[in-house]
């Protein structure tokens, strides 16, 4: 069939399938773009001449609609995706930060930027940035350091093996995250005989990855030496469906259960045995049992500084690791007893060798009552915080947990709000926490909601955002307008970057540059009166119903009326500075200067340096 490259491109993904557990579902949904001269009369040619299923979503920043992408993928366990396509130059560039928070949550991302002519002829075009070292440069080579797979089509031909590829990858459940094809604006309107065999239907099979018995021994009998163990949940079991299993095994041999920000929400959290999160965003109960353990059972996770307290936070001397993962790169993280295995199959082979020698582990079930019993109690005072100077960020977490719906999406990103969520928030419904944490990027938190809403329309989904996040990337709030979705912004405005003034503070230095001042004539610094912003004006210039909210009867009454609202709605929630919850016995190392003038910051670098001697070298 005679096509050009883009509209070779466009039948080629309008027929990709996966297929997991015998379930084939269609991958593609749609296309997200903006256009620009880079990729309009090219992909843009092709999608709007029309033959395909391909849903096309109009975004209004590059980086905003591929985070939404991202989103969208996660809420659907990657096995569905929307691609995004973009303008050469710095439309391209925009999506260089939504491929790394992709890569990084181990999220499928199919990035298709422009680029500039394969046949130099009219170099150098509009956008284009020339590389005097090399003429082949350009600004798509931006996406290699944060891209799973990188190609560029020089010939129209050559589309064959790099979707090929791309889509490989994509549906890897080990190596998958952002992919880009860089398209060159010439090669997009080039045409090529394209065989009937390319274009045809082609599933891809999720398959589950079966251990071998030599794994499933090694990791029996590692347990079998274990008096308490723990359960790390990561993401890798709400993307492999190993919820049950994870619950069957943790229920027969009595093991706490913890959580990371990707894993939590696949465990309910009335479970006894969910101890909730772990690290330096958990809570007290899991970072209580991570310093007994002997054991750390980890399924499906990354294992990053934030769950391993910087590797400090397993404090028995004796303590080992399972790893329990597809990806080999992870499974075999703290020099692990590696399982490189499906999560789901994983746990139901240890279950039953472990069954067949008799396994119980040494906690006591009164134990575990008690920790999880403790922890409840924090939650509900946290809760339940009474300020003097306005609305505590606790207290409105709170009455917004508990009035949504069991089956509400929560979303979020960065900031103080992630740390609040994995230690307070409640999960009784599997699929309703979205927590973009392997990157932690400021302004997932809107984008990733309209993904969220992309993916399950007939779901309330509220995100948590903080303010800074809000003023860094709020583009899509209008695409939720122009597609009638309804999502609900929980703005949390502490004017300023909380969470990182917390940090500064915490390490002996004073506030600088973290809250939102205006400039002072007298000290020509950033030191002026707080800038106080109407976030919920703003939402409403945009098509939205906004709610400025000040107390607790304020936010209970908008919770009620944004239940009657169709469409997008804005919670401008004015907290109380410094109101957000405290980590608890987690350290987390960062870059404390070695030579200060201060003697709290000298005080921190002691501290720090401790804290190194006690944690695992690797």
């Amino acid at each position: 069939m005679k096509l050009t490259m883009s509209q070779a491109l466009v039948k080629f993904l309008d027929n990709q399938y996966v297929s997991f557990d015998g379930v084939e579902t269609k991958f593609v949904d749609g296309i997200f773009g903006i256009f620009g001269h880079g990729c309009v009369v090219g992909l843009g040619q092709a999608l709007e001449q029309g033959g395909h299923n391909l849903k096309f979503y109009q975004g209004h920043n590059e980086q905003g609609m591929a985070q939404a992408a991202t989103a969208f993928a996660k809420q659907n366990h990657r096995r569905k995706i929307i691609a995004c396509t973009s303008s050469i130059g710095p439309g391209a560039l925009n999506m260089v930060t939504a491929a790394g928070t992709a890569s990084a949550n181990r999220i499928p991302l199919l990035l298709l930027p422009g680029d500039t002519f394969a046949c130099r002829q009219p170099d150098p075009v509009l956008q284009q940035i020339e590389q005097p070292a090399s003429y082949s440069t350009t600004a798509n080579d931006a996406f290699r350091a944060v891209c799973k797979y990188w190609d560029r089509i020089v010939r129209p031909e050559q589309l064959m093996t790099a979707c090929l590829n791309a889509m490989r990858v994509l549906t890897d459940q080990a190596e998958t995250g952002a992919v880009c094809l860089a398209m060159p604006q010439d090669v997009e309107g080039e045409s090529f005989d394209y065989p009937d065999y390319f274009l045809q239907k082609r599933v891809w099979y999720m398959d589950r990855r079966i251990p071998t018995q030599r794994e499933i021994s090694l990791a029996a009998d590692a347990i079998m030496n274990s008096k308490k163990p723990i359960l790390i949940v990561g993401g890798g079991v709400t993307y492999s469906d190993s919820q049950d299993a994870a619950v069957a095994f943790a229920e027969k041999f009595n093991i706490p259960i913890t959580e990371t920000q990707a894993g939590k929400g696949s465990i309910p959290w009335d479970l006894p045995l969910n101890l909730g999160g772990i690290g330096v965003t958990g809570g007290p109960a899991a970072n209580n049992v991570a310093k007994q353990t002997d054991l750390v059972i980890s399924v499906g996770s990354r294992l990053t500084d934030f769950t391993t307290a910087s590797k400090w936070g397993f404090r028995n001397p004796e303590c080992k690791m399972i790893g329990i993962n597809v990806s080999s790169f992870d499974a075999f993280k703290m020099d692990a007893v590696s399982v490189v295995a499906d999560a789901k199959l994983s746990l139901e082979a240890l279950l039953e060798e472990l069954d067949k020698r008799g396994y119980k582990s040494g906690w006591g079930c009164e134990e575990l009552a008690s920790i999880k019993s403790d922890y409840s109690d924090e939650i509900d005072r946290l809760y339940g915080i009474e300020l003097e100077n306005g609305l505590s960020q606790t207290r409105a977490l709170g009455e917004i947990n508990k009035f949504i719906a069991e089956d509400a999406i929560a979303v979020g990103s960065a900031g103080s709000l992630p740390g609040c969520m994995q230690r307070l928030w409640k999960c009784s419904t599997p699929g309703t926490y979205n927590m973009e944490y392997g990157f932690s990027c400021m302004g997932y938190e809107i984008c990733g909601a309209l993904g969220v809403k992309i993916a399950k329309p007939d779901k309330e989904v509220y995100t948590m955002c903080g303010d800074g996040s809000f003023l860094m990337l709020h583009s899509e709030l209008y695409t939720a307008v122009q597609e009638n979705l309804k999502i609900n912004v929980m703005l949390f405005d502490n004017i300023g970057w909380g969470c990182i003034e917390n940090l500064q503070n915490n390490q002996g230095t004073d506030t600088f540059g973290t809250r939102f001042c205006a400039r002072n004539p007298e000290t020509d610094m950033l030191d002026g009166e707080l800038l106080n912003i109407d976030f919920a004006k703003i939402a409403e210039g945009y098509g939205c119903k906004g709610y400025r909210v000040t107390n607790v009867d304020e936010l209970k009454a908008a919770l009620e009326d944004s239940l009657k609202q169709t469409k997008p709605c804005l919670f401008d929630i004015k907290v109380a500075h410094k109101s957000m919850s405290d980590g608890y016995d987690a350290w987390w190392r960062v870059g404390v200067a070695s030579v200060s003038e201060s003697e709290r910051v000298q005080a921190a670098y002691e501290d720090m340096q401790a804290h190194i001697k006690e944690a695992r070298l690797y």
